[in-house]
């Protein structure tokens, strides 16, 4: 399959919560898109998606089924016919709403994507979608060309994290919710910064925070929402000053060659 190849500079885009557009070598990789307000209670505080910013997308990867990774509608919202990537046994579910070829996924396999290499790579979190729709199991992404980009998608620490290191130039680590609180299988700042330690990455930008909110409590805790990105931050400064970390709001980008964000 041929995948459709934009000319510009290879850059990342955070588009907020987990969703994010990596070009590198001039293909753009979609991760986990939530475009807009996940449900009644849950919702966006920062402005949708844009249309525009998915044009050329080759490549969808969705790190397991939770609404707030898995939405069907923001699925349906992606123009074109790109790959859809997805854990095993949540390809039927995904069928039902885009386009574009599905590859199911468990840890350890590989596909390309025009000139870059997809590696699906564990992760710690939950797997049933439903009561009647769950994963093998959740998955991270290591995007490898001519630079290496872990993807953790939404996870815990787990010792497996340590085999990626000394593989990994640029870490996605989650480091907040869409909450007041965080459940077992998510990283807050100070785990986060750990995992960047452990799979030793050159630089690192915090995701999962800064996006979603319940309807009316960010008034009232309003610092779990605008504070983890920092913390992430000086949680990592705390710990190496060889991890160059990004904190970028929804909207905006950083260059891949070590640049500031735009």
């Amino acid at each position: 399959m041929r995948y459709p190849e934009v000319d510009v500079a290879d850059r990342l885009t955070f588009l907020g919560h987990s969703t994010v557009v990596i070009e590198l070598q001039g293909v753009r990789v979609l991760t986990d898109p939530i475009l807009g307000h996940l449900a009644v209670a849950i919702r966006r505080q920062v402005p949708a998606v844009a249309a525009d910013q998915l044009a050329g997308i080759s490549a969808v990867f969705i790190s397991h089924g939770h609404l707030d990774h898995l939405d069907l509608a923001s699925l349906r919202a992606i123009p074109g016919e790109p790959a859809f990537i997805v854990p095993a046994g949540l390809g039927r579910v995904v069928a039902k709403a885009v386009r574009g070829e599905v590859h199911e996924m468990v840890a350890g396999d590989r596909m390309s994507i025009g000139g870059l290499t997809l590696e699906a790579v564990p992760a710690e979190h939950g797997r049933r979608r439903s009561l009647l729709t769950s994963a093998a199991g959740p998955l991270g992404m290591l995007l490898t060309g001519s630079m290496s980009i872990y993807f953790a998608g939404d996870t815990g620490l787990f010792p497996e994290m340590a085999g990626l290191a000394g593989r990994v130039d640029l870490a996605l680590l989650p480091v907040g919710g869409w909450g007041p609180r965080l459940g077992s299988g998510h990283l807050d700042p100070e785990r986060a910064a750990e995992a960047a330690v452990r799979v030793r990455a050159s630089a690192a930008v915090p995701i999962h925070w800064g996006t979603l909110y319940p309807l009316g409590l960010r008034r009232l805790a309003g610092y779990r929402f605008e504070q983890p990105g920092e913390a992430f931050r000086k949680a990592v400064a705390a710990r190496t000053a060889a991890i160059e970390v990004h904190v970028l709001r929804p909207g905006q980008s950083i260059l891949l060659d070590g640049r500031t964000p735009l």
